[in-house]
């Protein structure tokens, strides 16, 4: 009977943002500031490298009468056999649970960032073809926390977040190929205002 207890976490009611890394985090950071939406984003919620790590904090989030929204890239269980099969099970569970938002992007977030600028389903490979694509349209743009923790680079991309969530919710997504839920989060975080 040695076995810890789970206790139900204590936090505010409302919508937490967690992801993997520092990206998700500063968008979404800058994107709460800019636009005055209703959330919780907090540097604890983010970094977490897995799918095995997210599903675990989602299971103590879900502990509080809270929503979350899951922001991760789908790259790595493309290579990864185990890992796919870790995702699908994932999305099966909180598939119908309407507290839990699931927003994958494949490869990366950038591919979110790109359609603020154009519209493609384009199958990119990696993260990396997606930045230099990025490029073109973020003077700069870099996975540096020096340059993500200046918002100036969210600010250009919400001048066409409406444009980025029309392309996203309506791609035609092709089997291999380039896509982004963050639309869903979007969304979501618009019902807050």
């Amino acid at each position: 009977m040695g076995g810890r207890r789970s206790k139900k976490i204590e936090l505010k009611k409302g919508l937490y943002i967690i992801g993997e890394g520092i990206t998700e985090q500063y968008y979404f950071t800058h994107l709460k500031q800019i636009k005055s939406y209703r959330c919780f984003v907090k540097p604890r919620f983010f970094g977490k490298t897995n799918i095995v790590q997210i599903a675990k904090q989602v299971q103590k989030l879900l502990m509080g009468d809270i929503a979350v929204i899951c922001i991760f890239d789908a790259d790595v269980s493309q290579r990864n056999k185990v890992e796919e099969l870790k995702f699908q099970q994932f999305k099966k569970k909180y598939a119908k649970n309407k507290n839990v938002i699931i927003c994958d992007s494949l490869p990366s977030i950038e591919f979110w960032f790109l359609l603020h600028f154009v519209q493609t389903n384009k199958s990119f490979t990696n993260s990396r073809s997606v930045e230099i694509e990025l490029l073109k349209h973020i003077n700069h743009y870099d996975k540096s926390k020096t340059f993500l923790e200046n918002g100036k680079w969210v600010e250009k991309l919400v001048n066409n977040l409406d444009d980025a969530v029309s392309y996203a919710q309506n791609m035609d997504v092709v089997e291999g190929g380039s896509y982004s839920n963050i639309y869903k989060a979007i969304l979501k975080l618009e019902e807050t205002l």
